[in-house]
């Protein structure tokens, strides 16, 4: 299918901008860049939102009502780092509205101030938190789940590997969003979508010099790589989101073939036409709404 015309129009505008590439400033100039791209995302006013502190670790809490809910913890993309509580806010508000459901947005640490194990450590630990706190969030702790995109998705699906293997939080489902499962960089989808499709290869390689450095041993840890767990079973059941023209594809949808093998309940949905970022972009493009009402109806099937 070829790319969305308002997505190719889109990255016709971003080509024809003056200024250098992410991969070419300082990660704090990236972080104000990365801001700037979000004013697309709508912002629905939701009941209450309110920032909090999860054991010294930034959150932001959405609720769509007063009652007692099921809890959707996110994480955040961009590549561990960059990306943060407000590039994020109109995603939660999004889901918090489509869903009915409370979402706790958490900001990580990022990199490379901060390089893995800090970002999932802090994502794991602000999940113990959120049911810990429970009854103080008015959320139902036997029905939670995680979601993130990108590098949030990563961070998903190792917070679960996290919590299946040391008896941690519950965790009923994880909605990962074109997710990083690996670090190997040779799928057909890197080959055929390594520039010009927004997220690039050189980015991809310039955020896991970030996280991970050039540690061999790094690019093989299951929590690094979830494609790459020995065992997949007992996983949370699961969404995986993916988009035809985006490096991560392939992987994403390898970790989804794994996850069925393993026996866990898993859809995998492809969105032709789709670029890397395009979740979110729900008043704009028609694949992001259809893919924010799947997985709002996914959620719902599984915690409601």
């Amino acid at each position: 299918m070829p790319l969305d015309p308002a997505l190719e129009a889109l990255l016709a505008q971003m080509a024809a901008a003056e200024g250098p590439a992410m991969t070419e400033v300082p990660p704090a100039d990236a972080r104000e860049m990365y801001r700037g791209m979000q004013a697309l995302v709508p912002r629905p006013d939701i009941h209450h939102v309110e920032d909090a502190d999860a054991d010294g670790i930034p959150v932001r809490i959405y609720r769509a009502n007063d009652d007692v809910t099921p809890c959707i913890i996110y994480f955040h993309g961009g590549g561990w780092v960059i990306g943060d509580l407000d590039t994020h806010d109109g995603v939660c508000r999004q889901l918090a509205e489509a869903t009915g459901f409370t979402v706790v947005s958490v900001h990580y640490r990022l990199a490379p101030e901060a390089p893995f194990p800090a970002p999932l450590d802090d994502c794991y630990r602000a999940t113990e938190w959120v049911v810990a706190n429970a009854d103080r969030l008015r959320i139902d702790a036997s029905r939670i789940a995680v979601a993130g995109d990108s590098a949030g998705g990563n961070l998903g699906a190792a917070v679960s590997l996290k919590a299946r293997d040391e008896n941690g939080p519950a965790i009923h489902f994880q909605a990962l969003i074109y997710p990083v499962t690996a670090t190997a960089m040779d799928t057909p989808s890197y080959v055929s979508n390594a520039e010009g499709y927004l997220l690039t290869r050189d980015t991809m390689e310039w955020f896991f010099s970030h996280y991970i450095g050039h540690d061999p041993a790094l690019e093989q840890h299951h929590l690094v790589a979830p494609l790459l767990a020995e065992d997949l079973s007992g996983m949370p059941s699961a969404l995986i989101i993916t988009a035809e023209f985006d490096p991560l594809r392939d992987e994403g949808e390898a970790f989804g073939e794994r996850l069925q093998a393993a026996g866990v309940d898993v859809t995998v949905r492809r969105y032709d036409g789709m670029t890397h970022a395009f979740f979110g972009l729900t008043e704009m493009l028609e694949g992001a709404r259809d893919a924010m009402a799947l997985t709002a109806a996914e959620l719902k099937r599984a915690l409601g």
